[in-house]
Formats: C-alpha cells, structure tokens, sequence
C-alpha cells in the first residue's frame, strides 16, 4: 500500500471511528431497554411477566401449594372464643406480605355463630400459625372452626425472619383457677428484632389441641433472652403431650 492510500485509509478510519463515538454511541444509549422486572416483558429467565428469574415477584404456578393443617376454637370465658389456625408453606424462599382470612365459627348444628377477618403473613418454608382472640359468641357454643383466605396471596422471594428466636425452657404450672405457660426466647442474631409475637398451643397425647392464646415482645436485643408467658383463667383441662410456641415475624424480602 502506497503512502497516498496509507493516508486515504486512515483519513476514512478516522472519519469511521468519530461518528462511531458522536452518534452511534448516543444512539445505542438512547435505543437500549435494559433488562427490568418491571418492564412488562417476559424476559431474563422469568417464568412469567415480571415474575421469577432474578425477580423479586414469583410466578405462583411454579411454587409448592400452601395447604392449611387445622383450625380449631378453644373456650376462654363468658361466651369468648379464641381460635387458630395452622397454615403450611413448603417453599423455602417465598412467602407473602400480606393476605386477607377468616374464621368461622360454627355450632353442633352447623350454624354460624361467630366469625373474624383479618389479614396475616405466610412465613417461607415453615408453619404460620394465626391467631384471633376475644371471639364473641353470645354464650352460644362452639362445635368446629373453619379458616379460609378470602384473597389472593402475591408471592414474593423471602426468608424466614423468624427463624433467629430460638424457644426453650418451656414449663406448664397450674393451679386450682388458672394454667401457667413459661418458656425463654433469645435472639441468635446480630440485629435487635421488634415486635416478635408468638402463638402457643398446648395439645393433648393424641395430638389435640386443646388450649391456645398470643403474646407480644416489644423488643429483643441481639443476643437478648427473655421470658414470655402464657395464661388461661381455668385449670388444665387434659393431660398435656406436646407444646408448641412459634416465634412469629413478617417474612423478609430478599
């Protein structure tokens, strides 16, 4: 190649290189959609619009169903209820925020005598037990309970929070007039945990659940052991065989 055609050819490559950089960068900048879960494309490995992939949202169709265990209504006193509910997740990573339910209270004859809505969170990867106390039912007896969600959960990638209150040290005393349930809980984490509630339900030998009720804790600090307490106005009504008290937190997002 001669020096003239050198000259020619570099003349042209710079020429090439500078609308390259002037127009063709501004160009591709301004014509590029980045990859978004938000964007209302099923795009980025999603299982659905917006869902799944490396998305926050999860595509419902590809997760394990929730199922819920029991309901059940205990007698406090004149005429109140309490009642609980166990509800299954056995995904890992996804819960939901927020989702709306009710109890229905019903007697032997099959009439409704008392009902309560609310709305709950389903934990990821464990049982959510969800409670409501103080039922009226006008002194009319309770036969059966029955739990139902009345909307849809959106489901989201979490964890368990709960998962860093660890219980122990659970101890039933009764009296004459009243039953007594004591247990430790401590916060295994490095971060102070607000507001964790916990459910207790003490079942009989043959796995019946016969009393329930909630208690709240404003604050553990990390590393902090507390106790928390549990009581009924009435003596124990069964031989006691199993124990559960479940640390209770909204799931967090990931």
């Amino acid at each position: 190649m001669s020096w003239a055609s050198r000259r020619r050819f570099l003349y042209g490559l710079g020429l090439f290189i500078f609308f390259a950089i002037v127009i063709g960068i501004p160009t591709a900048i301004l014509l590029y959609e980045p990859s978004s879960c938000f964007d209302g494309k099923q795009n980025q490995g999603e299982t659905a619009i917006d869902k799944g992939g490396p998305c926050t949202l999860l595509d419902e169709r590809t997760l394990n169903p929730i199922s819920i265990l029991w309901s059940r209504a205990f007698p406090v006193r004149g005429g109140l209820y309490s009642a609980v509910a166990y509800v299954e997740n056995p995904n890992e990573e996804a819960g939901t925020q927020k989702v709306n339910y009710r109890f229905g209270l019903y007697d032997e004859r099959n009439v409704l005598v008392a009902e309560r809505k609310g709305t709950t969170f389903i934990i990821p990867g464990g049982i959510t037990p969800v409670f409501e106390g103080a039922i009226n039912t006008g002194n009319r007896t309770v036969a059966r309970a029955y739990f139902e969600f009345t909307s849809v959960p959106v489901w989201e990638r979490t964890k368990n929070a709960a998962s860093v209150l660890a219980v122990s040290n659970k101890s039933i005393t009764k009296s004459e007039s009243t039953l007594r349930l004591s247990a430790k809980v401590k916060n295994t984490s490095v971060a102070p945990v607000l507001s964790p509630s916990f459910v207790a339900v003490v079942f009989d030998p043959a796995d019946n659940a016969f009393v329930a009720s909630a208690t709240t804790l404003q604050r553990l600090a990390p590393n902090e052991e507390r106790e928390i307490i549990f009581a009924w106005p009435d003596p124990l009504p069964a031989v006691v065989g199993r124990i559960d008290i479940l640390p209770v937190l909204p799931p967090a997002r990931e």
